[in-house]
């Protein structure tokens, strides 16, 4: 008896849930590592793609895997809308005055905005994230993307609407982080939450 043959079908649900796109997807994952003939193994392959593919109605529920230049507009669009009250915000400029004093307290700010970006990504359940690309075999594509553009963002609006002096490259360092946060909250949303 082959290993598919054994395969069991869909896990029973304790918790009396409806299974979604994101089950499927796990199942033909599982039935892909049961079957052991190439062809087959191909047969299950093209129902994953088939059905990470498949979009069911609304914003959430979807596969979301890969990053394109879709994703990247939807991240610049999530972080401008969330980052340009920080731009027009004085308090932006006095908590990076602070932090400048404290440079703990910018690795810490780093740090957060990097968490708090991988638990919306990856851990909470907005969405059905997976990692298809990684940048050097460790960095999920869409995590690079999602703090890079905002960061960039964060740097290059900072800058051109005069929030930051670099002559004093800590303390603009420091405001660019503090701005930094709500960017990359709003890049990652606006990735996700259209669902591609």
């Amino acid at each position: 008896m082959s290993d598919a043959a054994m395969y069991e079908g869909p896990m029973d649900d304790d918790e009396g849930e409806s299974p979604d796109m994101g089950d499927l997807y796990d199942e033909l994952e599982a039935l892909a590592d049961a079957v052991d003939d190439p062809d087959e193994r191909e047969r299950v392959e093209r129902a994953m793609r088939t059905a990470a593919a498949v979009e069911p109605g609304g914003l959430f529920g979807r596969v979301i895997k890969g990053f394109d230049r879709g994703d990247v507009a939807e991240a610049l669009l999530g972080s401008a809308l969330f980052g340009i009250p920080m731009l027009v915000e004085g308090g932006t400029g006095e908590v990076g005055a602070f932090l400048a004093t404290h440079p703990v307290s910018v690795v810490g700010t780093l740090a957060f905005t990097v968490a708090a970006i991988v638990g919306i990504l990856y851990v909470s359940d907005f969405q059905d994230v997976r990692v298809t690309h990684r940048i050097f075999g460790v960095v999920p594509r869409r995590l690079a993307g999602v703090l890079g553009i905002s960061l960039a963002f964060a740097i290059v609006s900072m800058t051109a609407w005069g929030r930051v002096e670099w002559a004093t490259p800590l303390s603009a360092a420091a405001s660019v982080s503090v701005a930094w946060v709500p960017m990359a909250i709003g890049a990652a949303l606006g990735d996700i939450l259209p669902g591609t």
